[in-house]
């Protein structure tokens, strides 16, 4: 059947999905359920439209709670274990789009309370879309937010519903990302910054989209006749994140940007319980390992080191729970980079000296010994500098 597919058959193929679904999902497996993916491309969708022109909010949400009732109800029956497992919706492919999230949920989509988490997609741009670069599109903190903010300008209309809001779906390009663009170390540098952005603006989760052989995905499970099994680049990306965001089960942990003129660069502050514990700035100039980052010449320029003078403030800047808690300056830091030879490369990508390659322990963290680790930075009345290398990070950790 085809996705959105609007007649019996499709409907029978809900019914006798729910059973399969309770014996696949069972064990702690499920997180929560879905009913529908992009609805609100279903009657403009270049694949074929499975919904009329006139199809609009009002009669999705009625189709929609008929669905999810449904399911609850299968549920009930076939697995009632799983039957307190609430939803993630509506899941549109945008803002912009023939349906309107707001007008969406205000014409009931959450009536039966059942809604867990309000589900947006996201992309920076499209994989053939023309004037789509690395430095442009991706490497570009600008990029990032004017496409983050037409999200937050739905999260803020829709947050009378108290439900909170994800980006359920996102990447790089879409259609899977671009050769070159997507899965470039580059690309890593976009997916750290665009995740610490969303977490500075209180984005709940960020779901980046994977699949085999994707140009975007993080990792490749198989070998494909395209792509070989392994960690890909922009892994690196996701582990600079964890690292920075840390155990957020544990503590409460605010993130703070630091704003920065220059639109090739970000910065970003971490605050545990109030009091701050790390910075990391992002540097997004784009450094070609390569002449043109197209060569299998070597690049003969050298690579630009900045440096960046941060002072701590003595209050504290993020509401976050305790944050006018007092605490003593720190007098150093350890230094934690995100590295790469240059923003085109595919391969040897280290953070913190770590490499997650699957060649080396099967995926699994290897500390390279040709890495230097453990540069440290002296903080004098709160005030301290910090050398990024052009297409790099550098994380600032103040410790425990």
């Amino acid at each position: 059947m085809a996705l959105g597919a609007n007649n019996s058959a499709g409907w029978q193929t809900l019914l006798d999905t729910i059973p399969l679904a309770c014996k696949a999902l069972g064990g702690g497996k499920l997180l929560m359920w879905e009913y529908g993916n992009e609805p609100d491309l279903y009657s403009t969708s270049a694949q074929g439209p499975v919904r009329p022109p006139t199809w609009n909010e009002s009669t999705y949400v009625s189709q929609w709670l008929n669905g999810s009732r449904q399911i609850k109800e299968g549920v009930a029956a076939a697995c009632p274990d799983l039957a307190s497992y609430g939803f993630l919706a509506p899941s549109f492919a945008g803002v912009d789009n023939h349906l309107n999230p707001v007008t969406t949920w205000r014409d009931g989509l959450d009536v039966d309370k059942g809604i867990e988490l309000i589900s947006s997609h996201n992309y920076i741009g499209g994989a053939t879309q023309p004037g789509v670069t690395l430095q442009g599109t991706l490497m570009n903190h600008t990029s990032t937010v004017a496409s983050v903010a037409l999200q937050l300008n739905v999260s803020n209309l829709l947050s009378p519903f108290n439900v909170p809001f994800i980006l359920g779906e996102t990447n790089s390009l879409y259609n899977e990302g671009a050769p070159g663009l997507s899965n470039a170390y580059g690309a890593a540098l976009w997916n750290l910054d665009f995740a610490l952005y969303g977490a500075s603006k209180n984005i709940s989760r960020i779901n980046f989209h994977e699949g085999l052989s994707f140009r975007y995905g993080a990792w490749q499970p198989q070998d494909t006749d395209v792509v070989t099994k392994g960690t890909k680049a922009p892994y690196y990306g996701n582990i600079a994140a964890a690292a920075f965001l840390s155990n957020l089960t544990a503590f409460t942990t605010t993130i703070a940007e630091i704003p920065l003129t220059n639109e090739m660069e970000s910065a970003y502050a971490a605050y545990v319980n109030g009091a701050l514990k790390r910075i990391i700035i992002i540097n997004m100039h784009q450094y070609n390992y390569t002449v043109n980052g197209t060569s299998t010449l070597l690049n003969p320029v050298p690579r630009p080191i900045r440096k960046y003078t941060i002072t701590i403030p003595t209050s504290r800047t993020a509401r976050s729970s305790g944050y006018n808690a007092p605490a003593a300056l720190p007098k150093s830091a350890t230094l934690r980079a995100l590295h790469a030879n240059g923003s085109d490369a595919i391969t040897g990508i280290t953070y913190d000296g770590y490499s997650y390659n699957y060649e080396l322990n099967n995926g699994l963290p290897v500390r390279l010994p040709n890495v230097t680790v453990g540069h440290t930075v002296k903080v004098k009345d709160g005030k301290f500098t910090v050398p990024v290398e052009d297409s790099g990070a550098v994380m600032v950790d103040f410790g425990a």
